[in-house]
């Protein structure tokens, strides 16, 4: 799908959570009209990654139910985002239990010679997973 700005809408984590969710009947109805009506919805990848948190740490949802929503959302004909190869391979990790910042954070990073943390449980969840980046620990 061509990217063409005057017709792309952008959209933030509450009207997505809003959406997903369906706890306020009049938002999630706005919301709803947002994705059904707009030709094209722009989704920038740190809004997936707070929309993520905000159903893991507010809505206690479990990591597969996560996955699968937000999943659903990048694949709707109308919705672009900035790395949905990246993003998709941070949910496919993310179900295998990684967090997804972390996982989201090394598919971002593939085009680098190698990722350097201090976070052992990254690195070792990341080889555990075989992902696709040199893991470096400073």
């Amino acid at each position: 799908m061509p990217l063409n700005g005057d017709d792309m809408v952008a959209v933030g984590t509450n009207v997505i959570v809003r959406f997903l969710t369906r706890d306020d009947e009049a938002q999630y109805q706005k919301a709803y009209r947002i994705f059904a009506e707009s030709e094209q919805l722009f989704i920038p990848t740190t809004v997936i990654l707070e929309t993520e948190w905000v159903l893991r740490f507010s809505y206690r949802f479990p990591s597969d139910r996560i996955g699968y929503a937000l999943s659903g959302l990048l694949g709707l004909n109308n919705v672009i985002t900035e790395n949905k190869a990246a993003v998709l391979s941070a949910l496919a990790c993310h179900q295998q239990g990684m967090d997804f910042a972390d996982a989201l954070h090394l598919a971002s990073s593939l085009s680098a010679k190698e990722f350097v943390s201090f976070d052992k449980r990254l690195i070792n969840k990341a080889i555990a997973l075989n992902v696709n980046i040199k893991l470096v620990e400073p």
